[in-house]
């Protein structure tokens, strides 16, 4: 089946170097290590991302399209287990049964929308993962979750908590790990754009809400506080006439202005607040917390969002570097201030369990500043001294999304690992590597030796034994 796309020629940056798909999903054991897997955590490191099975155009192919691909290495007692497994939707068994592509890319909307037909989108779950309810699910922003077994990554199904679910659900939902709330929204093309959910212990959701906003905008990522869930709402909205007439999916619009949202965690659209902000665009939250009358807010922020179609833009108007924004919620003031103006970075992540509580240290992943932008190596945010650690990978490696994985009993926020996977363009080649997140700028204490090529994805997971 893999001719479908190997035997085709094409300059797509999303289908040739490290973004061309895989097609054999595998099980590996005893993989050889450089270094040694520490002991003392067990568990699994999960990263999804997009692997078509079929690609319906290949000058047009975007990098959103392709089917879901989880790839899983499993650590327990200092050994390591590699899997990969496609995310088995509805789409893609349809496409599969039928040996040909049947869902447009969204490249291709605006010939249906020209012709009069509303394009119907393939969910791919593509994006995020996200533990819940003692329950792995895969997430793309447009479809309803999938359960996912672990360790065997075995696709179970959509799940709609218990029918509860009446909306879209973002690929980046935010977990409360003291209250065990989870917090999900879904954006839309038709008025009022934004339904916010509370999805509670039980694994249903207790509280949904519409939340109007003057337009359709891409809202990617939300992020919670102990008792208010927070939402961006920025430029990046649905350009419909000019996909009709070729163009891409979104448009920078300024004249929607640039706000953020915060909410009860139970409010509505009548308790919501809207503080505006400058011009500029975030994809990912690093988190959010409360201190005294105001709200923290740090994310990666860009000038531009980064997926418009903009010719002859400098390339590092659209990507991120960390910043943070305060809002006092009883004056309504409003402080803006870059915590990095040296590194490009995407993908923060912090310990789990912190989440919507104040935490001291973030990870994510830096950015070599080319024409087509790759991460070489990670970053480790210091809230509390500024300081920046950057561990490198390497002239021709690539990474991508890393996590921390805590030790047992944790003595210090970094007692733990940060983890990811690093691809060799040299030797074109994929390793899992563990850094100790204490001695961060070190050699990984473990390089384990994947047994096939990990293509880029998207966001990562830990999910401990």
């Amino acid at each position: 089946m893999s001719e479908a796309i190997s035997a085709v020629e094409t300059n797509n940056p999303h289908l040739t170097g490290n973004n061309a798909p895989v097609f054999d999903e595998i099980t590996a054991s005893n993989l050889e290590v450089i270094g040694e897997i520490p002991k003392d955590i067990a568990g699994n490191f999960l990263r999804v991302g997009p692997n078509p099975y079929y690609v319906p155009d290949t000058d047009r192919y975007h990098i959103f399209d392709g089917d879901g691909m989880i790839h899983g290495v499993h650590l327990s007692n200092g050994t390591a287990t590699y899997r990969n497994k496609f995310i088995q939707s509805p789409g893609l068994k349809e496409e599969r049964e039928k040996g040909e592509w049947v869902y447009p890319g969204i490249n291709m909307f605006g010939d249906y929308l020209a012709k009069g037909e509303m394009p119907v989108g393939k969910n791919t779950g593509n994006t995020a993962m996200v533990f819940h309810n003692n329950q792995l699910f895969a997430m793309m922003e447009g479809g309803t979750p999938y359960r996912i077994s672990l360790p065997d990554l075995e696709t179970q199904g959509e799940h709609d908590f218990e029918g509860t679910l009446t909306h879209a659900f973002t690929a980046h939902p935010k977990v409360d790990a003291k209250s065990g709330e989870m917090m999900t929204f879904g954006y839309g093309i038709t008025p009022p754009f934004l339904t916010y959910s509370v999805v509670d212990t039980k694994g249903r959701a207790s509280h949904t809400t519409e939340i109007e906003i003057p337009k359709a905008v891409m809202m990617h990522d939300c992020a919670i506080t102990e008792n208010y869930t927070i939402f961006p709402d920025l430029p990046l909205t649905f350009d419909f006439e000019k996909m009709m007439s070729g163009g891409g999916l979104v448009g920078w619009d300024p004249d929607n202005g640039c706000r953020i949202g915060i909410v009860p965690r139970t409010g509505d659209d009548t308790s919501i607040r809207w503080f505006d902000i400058e011009e500029s665009f975030l994809f990912h939250v690093a988190n959010a917390w409360e201190e005294g009358d105001e709200v923290v807010f740090q994310a990666c922020r860009s000038n531009r969002g980064g997926i418009e179609s903009s010719e002859g833009a400098d390339v590092r108007e659209q990507l991120g570097q960390l910043h943070e924004w305060r809002f006092n919620m009883q004056t309504g003031a409003v402080a803006s201030k870059a915590i990095d103006r040296e590194y490009y970075c995407d993908f923060p992540r912090i310990r789990e369990d912190l989440v919507g509580y104040k935490n001291r240290y973030t990870y994510a992943a830096r950015f070599r500043v080319t024409d087509m932008p790759v991460f070489d190596g990670e970053m480790k945010y210091d809230n509390e001294t500024g300081e920046i650690q950057v561990h490198k990978f390497g002239d021709d490696c690539e990474s991508g999304e890393a996590i921390f994985a805590p030790r047992p009993n944790p003595t210090s926020e970094d007692d733990g690992y940060v983890i990811c996977f690093v691809y060799d363009k040299t030797s074109e080649t994929s390793e899992c590597h563990i850094i100790d997140a204490k001695n961060f700028e070190a050699e990984p204490v473990a390089r384990i030796k994947i047994p096939q090529r990990v293509p880029h994805g998207f966001h990562a997971a830990w999910v401990a034994d």
